[in-house]
Order: C-alpha cells, then sequence, then structure tokens
C-alpha cells in the first residue's frame, strides 16, 4: 500500500515518536478553525530544519503531498489535508533561537506562539506588533502563511512588514534563505501570505519595535453604528493616525460584557475603540482631536481609560469578542472581507441584510481603521439548514465587498475556502501569471495542494489544482 510505505519511511528517518498514524491521531488534524476537513495519511512533527527536509523528500519520492501547520487556528481551511498526504506540524519546532536586542529583531522557529514573541521581546522593552485576535494560540509560521494582521496593523502593518529574513524548504527538500536586507528579488515578502504553496519557512527573523512613551486607549459609544462609521473615516481623513480603531456592533457589545465586564455601555449601538501611541504630546494631542470628532458624529459619550488596568479591560473585550458569541449560539462562522473606508456603512448595511434575509444572527466586530470587516455569524452546526444558511450568508458577504471596490480577504487568507472566489476579483490572465510563480516553486503542486487557486472546473484556463 502506497500510504504504508511513506509511513515506514518517515519512521525510519524520524523515528516511531515522531510519525502518528493511529486513526485517532490523525482525527486532531483533521481539521483547523474553518468548517471542512480531510484525513492525512500520517502527521509528522519534526524538531529540526533537517527533519523538515527529510520529510519532503520523502513525501515527493512517494507522491504525497504536504501541509504545513501551526497552531490549527486558520479560519479558511488553509491547514486541511484536503486530498489526504502528510501533515508537518511545527508543535515541536517553538523555540526562540536569538533576541538580537541591538538590532531590533528576533529569530525564532515557525511554532512559536505569536504573543510568546513579545513576552519575550519585553524582557529588553520591546515589542512584536503584529496581533491577531488569536496572538495567544496563534503560531508565527501560520502568521507568515496568511500574512496576518490584527487590531494594530492600521498603524504598523501586517507580517510582511515585520519579517526581515526567511529560512524556507523547498518542494525538493533543500533549503534556502530570503531576507528583505539585500539586492535581489524579494523573496521574503513572496512567501509570506503564501499559505505554504511556494515553500515551507523553518525559521525566521522578526522585526521588533519599541515601547512607546505613552497609550492612551479611550472608548466612544454611538446610538447609530452608521455614525460610528463616519466618525472613522472622519478621523483619517483629518490626517490623524491612532495605533487601533475597533469597532464593535451592540449584539457583540451585549456578548463581550456579559463574559469579560470590561465596563461596555451595554445600551450603545456601537462601540469605537481607539488607541494612541506616541509621545505623551503628541498622544495626547491626538486622542483630544479624535475626541472632538467623534462628538460631532454624535457619540453619546466618551470614556478614557485612567490606567493601564482600565486599557487592559477595555483590550480584554475586544480580543475576547469571538469567544465571547458561545453565549449566542454554539458555534460562529467568520467572515474576513476588506472594503473601502467610506464604503463601511454600505458594507455592514448589506451583512445585515444579507444575514437577516437568510435568518442567521450576525455581530460585527472589526479593524475599522483599514476597513477589514469580521461578520460574525452564529449558528448549530448540528442543523444542517443553519449550516447552508451561513454558508450563503458568507457567499453574499463576499460579492457585497467586491461590490463596494473592496476585496475577498484582509488577513484570513484564501485556503480552501474562498479558492473558487478568487475568479471573482482576478482575471483568467491575472491568476494564470499567479500559477506560473507557483509553478516555479512547486511544479508538481506537492505544498498545500487545492488551496488559494481555484479548480479547474471553475477555471479551465487555470491548471490550478
Amino acid at each position: 500500500m502506497p500510504n504504508a510505505r511513506l509511513r515506514e519511511r518517515l519512521i525510519e528517518a524520524l523515528g516511531s515518536e515522531a510519525v502518528k498514524t493511529a486513526p485517532e491521531d490523525l482525527a486532531v488534524y483533521a481539521f483547523d478553525a474553518y468548517t471542512d476537513g480531510g484525513t492525512p495519511a500520517a502527521v509528522v512533527l519534526p524538531q529540526t530544519t533537517r527533519d523538515v527536509s527529510a520529510i519532503v523528500k520523502i513525501a515527493r519520492d512517494c507522491g504525497d503531498p504536504i501541509v504545513a501547520r501551526g497552531a490549527g487556528t486558520g479560519l479558511c481551511g488553509g491547514a486541511v489535508p484536503i486530498v489526504g498526504g502528510v501533515i508537518l506540524s511545527f508543535a515541536r519546532m517553538n523555540r526562540v533561537l536569538q533576541l538580537d536586542e541591538r538590532n531590533r529583531r528576533i529569530y525564532v522557529q515557525p511554532g512559536v506562539i505569536n504573543l510568546d514573541v513579545s513576552r519575550r521581546a519585553a524582557t529588553s522593552g520591546l515589542f512584536y506588533a503584529p496581533d491577531p485576535s488569536s496572538q495567544p494560540i496563534s503560531t508565527i509560521g501560520g502568521n507568515i502563511a496568511t500574512n496576518a494582521g490584527g487590531a494594530h496593523c492600521f498603524a504598523y502593518g501586517t507580517t510582511v512588514n515585520h519579517v526581515l529574513a526567511l529560512e524556507v524548504v523547498d518542494a525538493c527538500g533543500e533549503v534556502f534563505e530570503t531576507s528583505t536586507e539585500h539586492a535581489g528579488y524579494d523573496l521574503t515578502a513572496a512567501l509570506v501570505g503564501s499559505e505554504g504553496t511556494l515553500g515551507i519557512v523553518t525559521a525566521a527573523w522578526l522585526r521588533l519595535l519599541a515601547f512607546p512613551e505613552s497609550v492612551r486607549v479611550a472608548l466612544a459609544a454611538f446610538d447609530d453604528i452608521e455614525a460610528a462609521s463616519s466618525a472613522v473615516s472622519a478621523i483619517v481623513s483629518a490626517g490623524l493616525r491612532p495605533t487601533a480603531l475597533e469597532m464593535m456592533d451592540a449584539v457583540i457589545t451585549r456578548a463581550v460584557e456579559a463574559a469579560f465586564h470590561a465596563g461596555y455601555p451595554t445600551e450603545a449601538a456601537a462601540l469605537l475603540l481607539v488607541e494612541n501611541a506616541g509621545f505623551e504630546e503628541d498622544v495626547a494631542a491626538s486622542e483630544a482631536a479624535i475626541h472632538s470628532i467623534v462628538m460631532q458624529h454624535e457619540a453619546r459619550s466618551w470614556k478614557s481609560a485612567r490606567d493601564r488596568a482600565e486599557r487592559d479591560a477595555l483590550w480584554a473585550g475586544r480580543k475576547g469578542a469571538a469567544g465571547a458569541t458561545g453565549r449566542i449560539a454554539p458555534n460562529y462562522y467568520t467572515q474576513d472581507v476588506c472594503v473601502p473606508r467610506s464604503k463601511l456603512p454600505d458594507a455592514l448595511r448589506a451583512v445585515e441584510a444579507a444575514a437577516g434575509a437568510n435568518g442567521i444572527t450576525v455581530g460585527n466586530v472589526f479593524h475599522a481603521g483599514d476597513g477589514n470587516l469580521h461578520p460574525l455569524l452564529m449558528y448549530d452546526k448540528r442543523d444542517l439548514r443553519q449550516v447552508a444558511a451561513v454558508i450563503e450568508t458568507g457567499n453574499e458577504i463576499l460579492q457585497c465587498a467586491i461590490d463596494l471596490g473592496g476585496t475577498i480577504s484582509g488577513e484570513h487568507g484564501i485556503g480552501w475556502e474562498k479558492r473558487e472566489a478568487m475568479t471573482r476579483v482576478y482575471s483568467t490572465a491575472d491568476l494564470a501569471t499567479m500559477a506560473r510563480v507557483r509553478d516555479v516553486f512547486d511544479p508538481r503542486r506537492m505544498l498545500n495542494p487545492e488551496k488559494i487557486f481555484p479548480s479547474g472546473a471553475r477555471c479551465p484556463e487555470v491548471a490550478a489544482q
């Protein structure tokens, strides 16, 4: 049997303790945080780059695909083994290899948890800026694969802006390195966001930032979510650049307050969380200007955190928004789209209409500063009718974003979930060009197959299986 040969060779190379083949072990890796799954032939847990190289060479010889996996927090099926093959889990490649304080950078393995990077850097007065909501559990490797962002990407940029260099194993099992600090093709930028289809990242140098002198967090409450959205556009149009502009609607606010007691006013239709960081004089001036703008846009209240404890409480509510929806329904499905800031009111109306038409409860929590919406569609996965309604609602939200001049993903990636939607935003020529780039790195399509590109049935001109 082909799978038996694969397993035997993997065990011979890495030892039985590093290779999982029992059905109960494989089932653990059949899913990520998306709804669909698949069963791998084997799960392998390497500890070194040399191990990864050996795994890739064996899988290539056996003709089996490889799916690299971090913590399995991805929301688009990017780490799901759709066609079986080998799951390469980075659970044991989770070490910080070097902290370079003088040059404000840190060298890590891909299985390191995002928040642990900042915790380690904090000992030197530094931090790592990308902070997705899954920060306490998602890995750097996964963040690199999807070009993850977070609440602070409005000011600091997404993952690609903070990766300095990569160590990568290619589809033949050979190791190469990339760097943003040398002339030539910027392969680092090409690999960040490629979802493991161009190579497997085994180590990364990350840029660190110094803690700001001052941080202020405030909460503005509105009786109308469109007024709150308009205030966001006015803040940015005024040339102000807070480090975060996050918004929550009433559905999310009530769930969060019940769960975290963050001090959110539950009678408000929308909340705008504003953070300013930098030199104290600049922070004070920016907060005062933003306060003035939100009050001009009919905010009902404004609360500025008085100390670190209050700041942390306000942020804890926002960071825990998704989990708090468990008080409303047993399951939720997160969509991820971007629209121009000026179109936020239109997008929110469309989201509400789509959810209402399909009988789905929706809560909106999102990165308002850059127009990155994350509608949370709440349902019970045991009810197949609700599952179908959620999928249809998500599909309508994607189309709404496109119609408003936006795009189908802000930071979650494309993965398995959105690959067919790529034909809505890219021409056949666009997709064919991307496919040719992929073929340079992985002509046999062994690395994370069936991801990003549409199937041949939906885009016959692009052989992007």
